[in-house]
């Protein structure tokens, strides 16, 4: 059994010697729509980004198995030396292994041994990370026909060659004046490379394109949120939609954009896109006199050939909260009341499971698979919410559940078809103090979602008296619409999950345990400490008869920057690509990471009470986001710790962009200096609350 510890990253011409050497993985060249469509069939691959078109995230193999897992053990580990967030499901075709890290790299990794045969770095403009709603991460790539397809960070689709890793060609899908931003995996279907977009919160319109995958040419693309009408409309849908908006919706962009969930059915030739939320977010902002705002937070079925609109189902009209339908979609076959249904299935962030027909989007059921207060149940017959009279009331706050993180965000669910239970990833609990801002105006240049940040210690002493949040792991009846088995998890966010014919059950999550349950009742058998919070999903595959389970661990992401209170023991730190198999025998030594110790302040804030106060109201406005509420970090760096060198270049690398080459955005077209003085002064003055807490 090969197995290695960490090892370094091999310099890139090594790397391409090694690929243009090595005769292993031409099976990337047979992956065509004929072996798409019966993925399936081939246990020893993972094809897709859900392992087949169904996206069901079940494996038939069932080497590694209840009996066995017990002697599940690590085979190598692979160092990526990044402290961001890392969300991909890895594909793997022949013993190759092709996954993202941050910043959209690509890597393609020998299975057996965790050599890196080749890396393709898109060069994201680092700069561009101030438009960036939820870190620099990447969900996976797509393979078709000998390339692998990268949807980059800020709006490329990329095509490379398998082998060696080299771009075959490049197109640009968004407005680079715009702050769009992709972090999906692509999806093929019928020859089309399909990728969605990202930026709601900055302000702009959701669309899904589709390309030619052999020449990256525009074959359709289709708009989730009508524009402006004087200009005309793109379809009768669209049509449709603008009249359930009112005032100039457009101006603030609209939102809706489909940044993750796209899902392939070869047989009824149609693509479901799940949809995200407004821009802004509050309804009384963006369509002032109401209306359903279609086609946000909405599950929409087109035409694969043309991308025209078959149907629609709206899970959130007319959504205030940040409810976005982008969460994952499944495909199954249920019987349903004596009757095979073809289903589509989701657990979008609003708290109810949805079951629809797939091949003409009739509502089935739905049922409440976390607590809410936004909703008091489901019209059995539409299967529209109904809405609590507490959970709008217009500019004034309201504090909502589930919080903008959702019941459930973007990390997948499974399906075994063997159990007939979806597992699925529950945040139940979280909570929200939504409070729209009067004085907000459309702008492309911040956060746009509309959200009052001057009372953001409000939100903070609201999220410190609620009770506290529950992370679950449920094994859901999406038949009888109920729990068969739960388990309640230590911290508040756990991984995506995996299933398998061994009756097992694969998650990580924010603490760095891997553990493998017993999928017919959710009985833990086996864990692993992984180092570093884990966000992404396992997959598995065989490699000469061996099953083998890969993974990326590494904690980020919107919740892992933000760093709320209630999520548990998160483990921010370096991520890294594990793989293990029966009778594995390697040792994991994780770098350090992050502070043991109190801060020791370097300085001491020389301003007067207002000047702090105001530094945390732009503080709240501009920084949280990535350093974390009430300056307490995550997975980047903690700036209570910040040296006496970065307190002297403060300026400079907060107006000026000093550090843009790292990642850290400049605001000197938005920020004056005696506000980044006073910045400077509020995370001081936490720096010295930190080092000497209150008795």
């Amino acid at each position: 059994m090969p197995g290695t510890t960490q090892r370094s990253l091999l310099p890139l011409l090594t790397v391409l010697l090694v690929a243009a050497g090595c005769d292993r993985g031409n099976g990337v060249h047979e992956i065509d729509d004929e072996r798409l469509v019966s993925a399936d069939r081939d246990t020893a691959n993972w094809l897709t980004y859900g392992r087949t078109y169904d996206e069901q995230r079940f494996s038939p193999l069932s080497q590694i198995s209840e009996r066995s897992v017990n002697r599940l053990g690590l085979v190598w580990s692979r160092e990526l030396g990044t402290t961001r967030g890392l969300e991909a499901t890895p594909l793997v075709v022949d013993g190759v292994i092709y996954t993202t890290g941050s910043w959209s790299v690509v890597y393609a990794i020998d299975a057996r041994t965790g050599d890196v045969r080749w890396s393709y770095d898109p060069q994201v403009p680092r700069a561009r990370a101030r438009v960036f709603c939820c870190d620099a991460v990447n969900r996976g790539v797509a393979i078709y026909r000998g390339r692998v397809y990268l949807g980059t960070l800020d709006g490329r689709l990329v095509a490379l060659d398998a082998a060696s890793g080299a771009r075959v060609w490049e197109v640009l899908t968004v407005d680079t004046l715009k702050p769009y931003s992709s972090t999906g995996a692509p999806r093929i279907a019928n020859g089309l490379v399909l990728i969605g977009n990202g930026g709601a919160e900055m302000g702009v319109r959701g669309y899904v394109s589709a390309y030619d995958a052999e020449r990256g040419t525009l074959v359709w693309r289709t708009y989730t949120v009508p524009g402006d009408p004087s200009l005309g409309f793109e379809s009768e849908a669209m049509r449709t939609a603008a009249a359930t908006w009112t005032g100039r919706w457009w101006e603030g962009g609209g939102g809706g954009t489909p940044w993750d969930a796209i899902v392939y059915d070869h047989e009824l030739g149609l693509v479901y896109v799940g949809t995200g939320n407004g821009a802004p977010w509050y309804r009384s902002l963006r369509s002032p006199g109401g209306g359903d705002n279609l086609y946000l937070s909405s599950i929409i079925a087109l035409r694969v050939s043309t991308g025209e609109q078959v149907w629609h189902f709206q899970t959130t009209p007319g959504d205030n909260w940040d409810f976005t339908a982008t969460q994952p979609l499944m495909l199954a076959d249920l019987e349903i009341q004596g009757r095979r249904r073809r289903v589509i299935m989701q657990a979008p962030k609003n708290g109810f499971f949805y079951v629809l027909d797939r091949e003409t989007g009739e509502f089935l059921s739905a049922a409440p698979y976390a607590t809410m207060t936004w909703a008091t149940g489901i019209d059995p017959k539409s299967g529209r919410p109904v809405e609590s009279p507490s959970a709008f009331d217009e500019m004034n706050p309201v504090l909502v559940s589930p919080g903008p993180s959702g019941a459930h965000s973007w990390q997948p669910m499974a399906f075994s078809p063997e159990t007939g239970l979806v597992y699925l990833p529950v945040r139940d609990g979280t909570v929200f103090l939504h409070r729209p801002d009067s004085t907000w105006r459309p702008h492309t240049t911040k956060r746009n979602d509309g959200v009052n940040r001057r009372y953001a210690g409000s939100l903070l002493r609201a999220l410190e008296a609620a009770p506290p949040p529950t992370g679950r792991l449920v094994g859901w009846d999406p038949v009888q619409q109920k729990p068969r088995w739960q388990v309640d998890l230590p911290v508040l966010v756990s991984g995506g999950v995996l299933a398998t014919a061994g009756n097992l059950v694969f998650q990580g999550r924010s603490d760095g345990w891997l553990v493998a349950y017993r999928a017919t009742d959710g009985i833990k058998l086996w864990e692993f400490d992984a180092g570093t919070g884990i966000l992404a999903p396992p997959v598995t595959y065989l490699v000469d008869t061996v099953q083998y389970v890969t993974l990326m661990v590494g904690w980020g992401g919107d919740v892992g920057l933000i760093n709320p209170p209630g999520l548990g023991p998160a483990k921010p730190g370096f991520g890294r690509i594990l793989t293990f198999a029966l009778g594995g025998t390697a040792r994991l030594s994780a770098p350090a990471f992050g502070h043991d110790t109190p801060p020791n302040p370097v300085q001491t804030a020389k301003a007067s009470q207002a000047t702090i106060s105001e530094g945390r109201a732009l503080y709240d406005t501009y920084c949280y986001s990535c350093h974390g509420i009430a300056v307490v970090a995550g997975a980047l760096p903690d700036l209570r710790y910040a040296t006496a060198d970065v307190h002297r270049d403060f300026e400079a690398i907060v107006l000026g962009g000093a550090r843009a080459s790292l990642g850290m955005p400049f605001f000197g077209d938005l920020l004056s200096t005696a506000q980044a003085r006073a910045i400077q002064a509020y995370i001081l003055v936490r720096a010295r609350e930190s080092a000497t807490p209150p008795s």
